[in-house]
This record gives C-alpha cells, structure tokens and sequence, in this order.
C-alpha cells in the first residue's frame, strides 16, 4: 500500500496557487520532499495532516482519506512542525508523556515511552529540565520525540535541520537514518537542502510552484557517470598531462584527475602513470552526479511559504 497518494490535490490562497493539480504517489520509506521556499512543502503537509482543506482534488495517507478519516489517520502519523512550537515553562518528559497521552497511550505507558523516546533522541539524561533551558538543537530533538512517541506508522518532518550548526545538522540527519533504516518507521522529510536527501533518503519527490517536478529513488538520481575520478596526494596537473600523452581526455579539479571513459575504464594506464610519476593513489572510482547538478540550487529562493 502506498504511504500517500493525491488526485489534483490543489490549494489556492487569495493571489496565489500553493498547490496546483498534484498528482503523486509515493511508496513506503524514507522519502524526500523538495523544493525551494515557497514550493508548496508544507501546504502539502498541512493537507495531508488534515490541518488544512484542499481547495480541490483528494488525498489520502495509509490508506485514509485526509478529509473525512483525519482523526483515524492523525493516531497513526508523527508530525514535526518547522515553527518553534514547544511550551518552555515545562520540562521534556512532561510534554512529551502529554503528546503521548494525547494520541491515545494510558499514562502509565506514556512515561515508558516517553523515557525510551527521549534516550533515542539524545536527551534522556536532560529529560527533567525546564525546555525554556535547552539549545535550539535540543529543541529540535524534542519535537522529534513527540512525533515518535506514540510509535507511528509514519512521520512527517518539515525542515528537521532549521535553525542548527553544521554539527546539529549532522546529528539531527544521523537520528532521522536511524528512525527509518533501524526501527521500520516511513518518513516524509520536507527540506530544500538536496544535500540532506542525499544524505538520509531513499526517494525523493521535488516539487515547484506546487506542482510535481521529479520523482525517483535518489539511487536513480546519482548513478555513477562515465567519468573516472582520481584522486591523487599532490600534483594533479603532472598526472593529468601523462594521460593525455596516453590518449586520454584527463581534466584537472583540485587534487583529482577526470577522466571521460567511452567504454572500459583505463586503470591499467592509470596505475602505471602513478607509478611512474611517482604520486600517490588516494582512490579511483566513477564520480557520481549529485541532486544539486542535477537540480540546481533548490534553495536559492527565499520566498516565504503560504500559510
């Protein structure tokens, strides 16, 4: 069964389409949601939460219909707004065990989860603190836990990474791999950094002025190219020559050497030019294309969202 499926799923506000006639359906996973600010990213979400109604064309997600089984549908899925959303007067356990408790656990159940939802975001030893204390990236963490805390089928992340270092980012993408690879839960993860769904996602829907772009495995996306990556510990330029000499197209990019190859790749006339230079070989393998040469800078625009 596909995790979401819309028909001409349109929304429109006064002056502006943020949806247009999405049609999409996207299969069990860790799923990308792309596009620039403003795409219609968390519209959709919003949507299919059943938070706001469609101006038109229908959705549904596990299988329930977002505009008449919301409450049924909203048991079974996590969200985690982009927007600060937390009341920071009360502790961690004491908000998540109410979301928990909320979506239907008895309370004596909710502390459990609680305590084991907060170990598995990184936060358990800080669980009794007041949150008006915490970091940006322990808030972010937070709001991860009440989505997982009452153990959904699927989880709905809008902006996971927003407002954290180059640090909190790599920590916040590594626990959002391991929600989905380890424990079986599908996510949605809305972004416009393509360097994220590289990162964590098995399929990637990109979407742009609320209308669907692409769609595809990121596997798909970043095949490998015919040309061959080497990378060598000093003097690219010297190497690159010899393979020239050798009747190779070779280019220079900082330490490596990019070698188009037609058909049978050249390691043999590789190796021995090494050796003859006397460099050494750090790797050699087909360069992969990346979601940002394929894409262009998706976050370049910085056009607000529709509400």
């Amino acid at each position: 069964m596909a995790m979401i499926e819309t028909d001409a799923l349109t929304k429109r506000y006064p002056g502006v389409n943020a949806l247009d006639e999405l049609t999409v359906t996207i299969e069990p996973g860790i799923v990308g949601l792309v596009g620039v600010n403003g795409a219609g990213k968390s519209t959709l979400i919003k949507i299919l939460l059943g938070l706001v109604s469609a101006t038109a064309g229908t959705a549904s997600v596990l299988g329930f219909d977002v505009a008449s089984e919301g409450t049924d549908l909203r048991q079974r899925v996590g969200y985690m707004p982009e927007h600060d959303c937390l009341p920071l007067e009360v502790s961690a356990t004491e908000f998540v065990a109410h979301m928990a408790q909320i979506s239907g656990l008895p309370p004596a159940a909710a502390r459990e989860r609680t305590a084991e939802t907060l170990r598995h975001v990184g936060l358990f030893e800080e669980r009794y603190r007041q949150m008006s204390g915490y970091s940006t990236g322990m808030k972010q963490r937070v709001k991860l836990a009440q989505a997982l805390v009452h153990d959904p089928q699927l989880i709905l992340l809008d902006e996971p990474t927003n407002g954290l270092d180059p640090a909190g980012r790599d920590e916040m993408l590594e626990l959002v791999a391991r929600t989905g690879h380890t424990f079986g839960i599908n996510i949605i993860m809305a972004t416009h950094l393509l360097g994220e769904i590289e990162r964590v996602c098995d399929g990637l829907v990109l979407i742009d002025a609320g209308r669907l772009v692409h769609q595809g495995s990121v596997a798909e996306f970043t095949a490998a190219t015919p040309a061959l990556d080497i990378e060598v510990d000093r003097d690219a330029d010297r190497l690159a020559a010899r393979l020239r000499t050798a009747g190779l197209t070779a280019s220079v990019d900082g330490d490596h050497v990019l070698v188009t190859t037609d058909g049978a790749a050249p390691y043999d006339v590789v190796r021995d030019a090494v050796v003859e230079l006397g460099l050494g070989l750090v790797r050699m393998q087909h360069r992969r294309r990346t979601l940002e040469q394929l894409f262009g800078p998706v976050g370049a625009a910085d056009a607000g969202e529709a509400p």
